[in-house]
């Protein structure tokens, strides 16, 4: 069996934990009120950065594995689950319409590894200029506004266009396509870059654990962090 690179296992697993912490301060902010603080904006950019790492380290892995398309199909449809339990909940449930999830990280992720095909023949040169240019193009959709809600799968939004969590085709197929041109310099031999670090290491273990499941773990944290807060907002209201 081909050994795992154990970096990015432990990278993926702290990137998701940086994910959770996100999603339970949005959490007791947002969907209950439970703490009110305005945010600096540098702890907001911090915030934004664990998901788009996630991003960068997923078009880095994408290059060393296999069977990407069946990958592609699996994170995609836990995608569309998410948007059918976020809907449900917004209709029949205590949600507001902003919370449903649209086109969130899965989505994404999912539809970068099934475009991965058209790209993965390029070098990593060529991978740097179309990740550059497709996250000119997201920075560049930003600023539009259309009347086609269809359009927000690729970052063009319309009036009043909300969601909890969003992460467009275009900007984010850009940083994938960038963490793919890491994956192709970097691992070329398809092994570890830090192979004298002791990978045993109880913490690092931990991490690593959580990063080979990253996908089980996201799905199962949104209703148990849901719940929790539910729970407290509660209890504190008597």
């Amino acid at each position: 069996m081909k050994k795992r690179i154990w970096e990015l296992d432990a990278l993926r697993g702290l990137f998701l934990i940086g994910m959770i912490g996100i999603h339970f301060f949005y959490d007791i902010t947002e969907l209950y009120p439970l703490v009110q603080v305005e945010l600096p904006r540098w702890f907001a950019r911090f915030l934004n950065s664990c998901g788009i790492s996630f991003v960068v380290l997923s078009g880095c892995c994408v290059t060393l594995g296999r069977r990407n398309i069946r990958r592609g199909l699996t994170v995609l449809g836990c995608g569309l689950l998410c948007t059918l339990a976020t809907f449900l909940l917004a209709r029949f449930g205590p949600w507001s319409d902003d919370l449903i999830i649209w086109f969130g990280v899965l989505h994404c992720l999912g539809c970068c590894m099934l475009l991965w095909s058209a790209f993965r023949n390029l070098p990593w040169w060529a991978l740097i200029l179309a990740g550059v240019a497709f996250r000119l193009l997201g920075f560049w959709a930003e600023g539009v506004t259309v009347s086609q809600p269809a359009l927000i799968v690729l970052g063009f939004r319309y009036p009043g266009f909300a969601s909890s969590d969003y992460f467009p085709l275009l900007a984010h197929l850009g940083l994938f396509l960038l963490g793919a041109a890491a994956g192709k310099l970097l691992y070329r031999e398809k092994a570890s870059l830090l192979p004298k670090v002791n990978d045993r290491n109880p913490l690092l273990r931990c991490l690593q654990f959580i990063g080979r499941h990253s996908l089980i773990i996201y799905l199962a944290h949104q209703p148990v962090l849901a719940g929790i807060t539910t729970l407290i907002f509660m209890l504190t209201r008597g």
